[in-house]
């Protein structure tokens, strides 16, 4: 729990880190992220590095310690480089269509499923011949990006016994035997 929150965060070049009371901002090249610090972790910034500090050995804080890391670091890397998801549509008839921030999805329904996105998060979707189809997820926010992968894969997850679904690219799913004759 405590060993990571140990390390310091290293600030990417062109990256810019306010800290106010207990509110850290991180700006980039690709965006603007703000983030509220825990009770009892103090946050320092030492030539060009981000050092966090815990005011006790209590677990809780152990624990909030390596996690206000985590997510700084995070964010750094979010405004510099950017996240990246990729799903698969894994079945006969699965499609996957976008016009700007609308991602149209045919996944086996009687209708499309129509999902209104984030503007922080640009989609694109890649449909190849003989391909399963890829919608690829870009934004800064790391936790947005994977909230709303989450959420896209919920529409239809991964069953078991064919593997049909919406699953991550590099994802490995535990399949099933199915019915022995």
């Amino acid at each position: 729990m405590s060993r990571i929150g140990k390390n310091p965060v290293s600030i990417a070049q062109g990256v810019d880190v306010n800290i106010k009371e207990n509110v850290i901002t991180v700006k980039g090249k690709l965006g603007e992220l703000t983030q509220t610090i825990s009770d009892g972790i103090t946050v320092k910034v030492e030539d060009a590095q981000i050092v966090l500090e815990r005011a006790s050995e209590s677990k809780d804080h152990k624990a909030q310690h390596g996690l206000m890391r985590a997510l700084i670091n995070n964010m750094i890397q979010g405004v510099s480089k950017g996240w990246t998801k990729e799903l698969e549509l894994v079945g006969v008839g699965y499609r996957a269509s976008n016009q700007g921030q609308k991602l149209d999805l045919a996944l086996g329904f009687s209708h499309n499923i129509v999902l209104e996105l984030a503007p922080e998060v640009k989609v694109e979707t890649v449909s190849e011949k003989g391909k399963n189809p890829i919608v690829k997820l870009t934004s800064y926010d790391k936790q947005l990006v994977g909230q709303v992968a989450a959420k896209i894969r919920g529409f239809r997850k991964p069953e078991p016994y064919k593997g049909k679904g919406v699953k991550f690219v590099g994802e490995v799913l535990r399949r099933k035997a199915g019915k022995s004759a």
